[in-house]
This record gives structure tokens, sequence and C-alpha cells, in this order.
């Protein structure tokens, strides 16, 4: 069963944040209240969807969160677009990276990251 799941925060059209969500039910069999951890990138900030990749993507026994929330960003006020990696983990979804790109990245850009081993199978 699915622990975790990370959505979109929306302000209208525009992705301007993630949150994390825990579904796991309470004692009573309830899911409650599940947002564990949020991250906004700021005003006229606004994102593509955000993609989790594990750490150790070949360990079982890794946590189901253990990993990085990636992304691209746009900021409108200064004109400047920068790829994130987050901590999965953390409660406010740290950014342990940004890395400003050189031109823009628009909004609801989509990415596909597959892994090596996943792409010799097909």
């Amino acid at each position: 069963m699915v622990k975790y799941v990370y959505a979109a925060v929306i302000d209208g059209r525009a992705l301007v944040g993630v949150e994390k969500f825990d579904l796991s039910l309470t004692e009573e069999g309830d899911i409650g209240d599940c947002t564990v951890a949020r991250r906004l990138y700021g005003p006229g900030s606004y994102s593509g969807e955000s993609l989790f990749v594990a750490r150790e993507p070949d360990n079982p026994t890794a946590e189901e969160d253990d990993g990085y929330l990636i992304t691209y960003v746009h900021d409108k006020n200064t004109q400047e677009s920068k790829f994130l990696v987050m901590d999965a983990k953390s409660p406010n979804l740290d950014i342990i990276a940004a890395v400003k790109l050189p031109q823009r990245i628009p909004n609801g850009f989509h990415g596909l990251f597959v892994s090596e081993s996943d792409l010799s199978k097909l």
C-alpha cells in the first residue's frame, strides 16, 4: 500500500508549490489531516509537476519517502528558471539543490526520468 503521495499546490491555473500527504489511517480508520509537508515556491514563481526520485531505487528496504522531489520553477519577477531538488523526507520539503538554468522553462513542463536498467528492458 502506498503511504505517501505528492500533489501540486495550485493558485488559479498555476502550480505554485507541492504538498506531501500521508495516507495512513488513524486508529479510528480515518485519513484525517494528512498533510505532512508543504513547499511554496514564492510570489511570482510557478512550476511544473514535481517528480519523486528514490535515493536508492534498488533497495527494497528503503523507506517509501527516502528520496528527492524534483521540479522546474520559473520566477516571473527575476525571469529566472531553476531546477530544484528537494528532500522528500524533510517536513518542509527542504531545497537541497537549486540549479539556475540558461533559459526559461515553460510552465507545466513535464519530464520523465527513467533508470538505465529500465531503459534496457524496453
